[in-house]
C-alpha cells in the first residue's frame, strides 16, 4: 500500500472553541490585564496555572485567587538549538518550568536568552535557579500567549564612565618624561644597593635614600610575569591582550607595559621583548610614546635569572 494512503488530516476550519470555566477563566482574564494569579488549595498551596481540583488530593480548590510573581525561578529547562516553524521564537531558546514568586507549582513557557546562531549550545548562565520575568505582549487577548516569553532578570549593566584627572609630575618624574619625549628611557641608580630604578622616582624604595645618578637604559628587556586581559582597553591593540612586567636590560626592577605582536597565549615568562615606539612626529612627554613591547628573535632568559623579579 502506498505510504500516502496512511496520511490523515484532522482540521477545524473555524477553530476549536471551549468553555474554560471560572477558575481557568479568571487566570486568563488576569493574563489579559498583565497579571499572574494562582488559586489556593485547602492545604494552603498556591497552584499556577490554577486548576479546579488539587492534583495531590483531588479536592476542589478554595476559589481564593492569589496574585503571584511576576518574577519567578527556573525549576528545570530544555534547550532548543534548532527551533521549528511552530515554536514561539525563531532562534534558539529554552522551554522552562518557571515557578512564580508566591506559587508552589510552575508553569511551562518559552525562555528567551538572547540571540544565538542556529544549533548553538545553551549558554552557561542558563541553569536551575535562574531568575526570570515575563515579557508581556502589547495587545493581549486572554491566552497564555499574552506572555510572549520569559526573560532573565537584569543582573549586570555596562554603564559608560570616564574619569579624567591630571597629575603634576615631581622633579624625578618630569625628568623621566623629558627623556621619553626624546626617545630615551632614563632611570636612577641607588647609591646604596646599586640597582637602577625605572621609571625614576627620586628615591630608592628598598633603602629609603634619595637617588640622583641618571642612567640611560636600552628599550629591550625580559618579561618577568604577565596577565592575559579579556576586557577591552583603549590602549590595547585587541582583546585578549597582555599586560606584563618587563625588566629592561640593566634595570633593577621591572616596569609595567603592554605586550603585543604575538598571540596572547604565546606570551611567556623569560620572553625577550623590545619597545614599539610610535612615529617620531607623535612623541610627547608621555609613556604613550611606547605603544607596547614586541617579541625579539632571541632565546628566552632562564627563570633562575629573573626569579627575584617575579
Amino acid at each position: 500500500m502506498p505510504s500516502d494512503a496512511l496520511t490523515h488530516v484532522l482540521e477545524f476550519p473555524g477553530g476549536y472553541t471551549r468553555s474554560v470555566g471560572p477558575v481557568i477563566g479568571r487566570f486568563l482574564s488576569e493574563l489579559r490585564d498583565g497579571r499572574l494569579v494562582g488559586v489556593r488549595t485547602r492545604d494552603g498551596k498556591v497552584l499556577v496555572p490554577p486548576t479546579e481540583y488539587d492534583p495531590a488530593t483531588g479536592e476542589a480548590v478554595t476559589g481564593e485567587f492569589v496574585e503571584v510573581g511576576p518574577a519567578g525561578t527556573v525549576q528545570t529547562w530544555s534547550w532548543v538549538g534548532r527551533p521549528l516553524s511552530g515554536h514561539p521564537l525563531d532562534r534558539p531558546f529554552a522551554w522552562a518550568l518557571v515557578r512564580p514568586d508566591g506559587a508552589d507549582t510552575a508553569l511551562l513557557h518559552a525562555l528567551d536568552l538572547g540571540v544565538f546562531e542556529e544549533g548553538a549550545k545553551p549558554p552557561r548562565f542558563l541553569k536551575t535557579g535562574l531568575r526570570v520575568r515575563p515579557k508581556w505582549r502589547a495587545e493581549r487577548t486572554g491566552a497564555i500567549g499574552d506572555i510572549e516569553c520569559f526573560l532573565p532578570e537584569v543582573t549586570m549593566i555596562n554603564a559608560p564612565a570616564r574619569v579624567e584627572y591630571r597629575l603634576r609630575a615631581g622633579r624625578a618624574q618630569e625628568r623621566f618624561l623629558e627623556g621619553i619625549a626624546e626617545g630615551r628611557i632614563l632611570g636612577h641608580r641607588c647609591g646604596v644597593c646599586g640597582q637602577v630604578i625605572v621609571p625614576m622616582k627620586g628615591m630608592c624604595s628598598k633603602d629609603g635614600v634619595p637617588t640622583t645618578e641618571e642612567v640611560e637604559l636600552p628599550d629591550t628587556g625580559t618579561v618577568t610575569t604577565f596577565a592575559v586581559n579579556n576586557l577591552p582597553d583603549p590602549r590595547a591593540p585587541e582583546v585578549p591582550f597582555v599586560s606584563a612586567y618587563v625588566l629592561l636590560d640593566g634595570a633593577g626592577m621591572p616596569m609595567l607595559a603592554l605586550v603585543a605582536g604575538i598571540p596572547a597565549d604565546q606570551v611567556r615568562m623569560g620572553m625577550r621583548v623590545k619597545a614599539a615606539w610610535r612615529p617620531r612626529e607623535e612623541w610627547e612627554a608621555s609613556m604613550a610614546n611606547i605603544k607596547w613591547f614586541e617579541p625579539l628573535d632571541e632565546p628566552d632568559v632562564p627563570f633562575e635569572q629573573i626569579k627575584d623579579h617575579v
